[in-house]
């Protein structure tokens, strides 16, 4: 029974055409969101943004393409320390057995031992720090990407924030400090649906790094922006139902209303 399992446990997974992210199929959806926001909201910091993420979604697409080959000069460092561990050891072995087993021989004996404890501690220190460096320089790599996904998050976020259904159904009154808001219904309905899109996208540029870097640091990091995404997305989708339920279907003039292409 356990072999069975054991054989049944070691055979690959299914590699499918839809069982991993494609780089460059993100690229090309944040490419035709970026010119579909460009269209609709030509001077809208929100193309901007966009611009930006379509350019951190290239530079995502050229990293994972690198971070899951080997790092061949840290590899090699390691396995010269290895070498030097292996050595030290032999070396230490040998200098201990040519000790006389006398009285003096016996106090020599015991400090070669000590000394030569305190050296293994030292090299498997240095050794351990050699052999993880590698995961930890592309850790690194993969953590500073995800934190600017992160900020990249915030700022969609920032940019629907002042977007208020009431002021559109005419239900708050502006005070003198409100920003100008000169969207009809489908156009907030659009800009909204196009931050959801941007966080999904920014959501879908994080999970690359996890998907061939087998890190759980990395992979939290990638579930942190995840949660994130998903609560920001949440409170925009409020805002488009209540829009979708509020403006009748004569007045929808997009994508609120029946059979009307998305863009």
């Amino acid at each position: 029974m356990p072999l069975a399992f054991w054989k049944t446990y070691q055979q690959p997974l299914p590699n499918g055409k839809f069982s991993a992210l494609l780089p460059e199929k993100i690229v090309d959806t944040m490419s035709r969101l970026e010119n579909r926001i460009g269209e609709r909201f030509p001077d809208s910091g929100l193309r901007q943004v966009a611009v930006e993420l379509t350019e951190q979604a290239r530079a995502t697409q050229r990293a994972v393409k690198y971070l899951p080959r080997p790092i061949w000069i840290i590899r090699i460092a390691a396995l010269l320390a290895i070498a030097l561990v292996l050595t030290g050891v032999i070396t230490m072995v040998s200098l201990t057995l040519d000790l006389d087993t006398g009285a003096d021989g016996w106090v020599e004996w015991v400090q070669a031992i000590e000394s030569a404890i305190n050296e293994l501690i030292f090299l498997a220190i240095a050794l351990y720090f050699l052999v993880s460096l590698e995961m930890r320089v592309k850790r690194k790599i993969a953590l500073a990407a995800l934190h600017r996904l992160r900020s990249f998050a915030h700022v969609i976020d920032m940019h629907q924030l002042t977007k208020d259904p009431a002021y559109i159904l005419a239900t708050a009154q502006p005070t003198a400090s409100s920003p100008q808001r000169a969207m009809t219904p489908f156009e907030l309905v659009r800009y909204l649906d196009y931050c959801t899109e941007l966080l999904s996208l920014t959501s879908k540029i994080g999970a690359l790094y996890a998907q061939d870097l087998n890190d759980p640091i990395v992979l939290n990091a990638v579930n942190d922006v995840e949660s994130l995404v998903d609560g920001l997305s949440a409170k925009i989708w409020q805002k488009i139902m209540i829009l979708d339920m509020a403006v009748p279907d004569e007045e929808q003039e997009g994508p609120l209303a029946e059979n009307v292409p998305e863009g």
